[in-house]
């Protein structure tokens, strides 16, 4: 047994036990790669995959095992990386954070402006995706650290940290039927609903507050983007439910917003990070600016 074979193991993982892929990723042809695998076997005594004919398609019992310490390893040699980095110099690298296009651009720029301040020799790569991909990239170690409200809190190999809380309004047209008068759920339950896809920014929220309310929304579009949702508010569609703070006065002064507070319980965004994962100096900084922002202190 050794490294490289240990790396294979780690690259046919990422690859989806591609073969060909594999090979590719690690320079060599692909006879070399059959060849360092049955090697690798033939010491452990037992098959690492199911075959069928020379295409691997799934981990053996065994396999799955021997995967799981190969991630472990893979995680080691990350850390050493980053603790010897962060020994060198603690001031300079890369913090890859993934986030929501919420977050992205409603929260993050004002801690970000901060970090950079005090740590100008550290690039900064934002990832935008969904909940479940941000758990991903934290996995396969595309990113550093997840900004975002739901799902992180059910993955119990990541750290998570409450950020801050926030909640949503309702926007609408000027001379919109709701722009006066109380709003209940049974008056919004009369409008067509343009909101946030399932999964992003406190959607979760929303349903769950309706439904134990006994009332049904009539979600006729959902969107990852608030842009996107006051876009076709704009064109008379329906009223939108939106994060409060994705509401700009200036930008949005043609649109009505209505808090929704007393409706739709708080949300509730988070940091999140990989357990065994060493941050350096600097995302702990980082973090610690979020923080900040949010109003707390680490």
């Amino acid at each position: 047994m050794n490294l490289s074979q240990i790396e294979l193991l780690r690259v046919l993982q990422e690859t989806g036990l591609n073969l060909s892929k594999a090979a590719e990723k690690m320079h060599v042809v692909q006879s070399a790669v059959s060849r360092q695998l049955q090697l690798f076997e033939d010491e452990l005594g037992s098959p690492l995959f199911v075959r069928k004919g020379k295409k691997l398609i799934a981990l053996t019992p065994l396999g799955q095992q021997i995967m799981a310490e190969v991630s472990r390893i893979n995680q080691a040699k990350l850390n050493i990386h980053n603790i010897a980095q962060d020994y060198i110099n603690s001031e300079r690298g890369i913090i890859r954070i993934a986030t929501t296009h919420t977050q992205a651009k409603y929260f993050l720029p004002q801690p970000i402006q901060r970090f950079r301040e005090k740590y100008p020799g550290v690039r900064i790569y934002i990832v935008q995706a969904s909940p479940e991909q941000l758990i991903v990239q934290l996995h396969e170690h595309k990113a550093d650290i997840a900004v975002c409200t739901e799902r992180v809190q059910d993955d119990h190999d990541l750290v998570t940290q409450e950020c801050y809380q926030w909640h949503h309004a309702v926007v609408m047209p000027t001379n919109h039927p709701l722009s006066e008068g109380d709003i209940s759920y049974e008056r919004l339950a009369r409008y067509p609903i343009l909101t946030y896809s399932f999964g992003f920014t406190g959607r979760s929220n929303i349903e769950s507050a309706f439904a134990v309310a006994g009332f049904h929304l009539d979600i006729i579009l959902a969107a990852a983007d608030t842009d996107v949702i006051k876009t076709y508010v704009r064109l008379g569609m329906g009223v939108g439910i939106i994060a409060a703070m994705a509401y700009d006065a200036l930008m949005d002064k043609d649109l009505i917003i209505r808090d929704l507070a007393h409706l739709i319980p708080k949300s509730t965004t988070k940091i999140a990070y990989l357990r065994q994962h060493y941050l350096p100096q600097y995302s702990r900084q980082f973090i610690q600016e979020l923080l900040l922002a949010a109003g707390k202190s680490q």
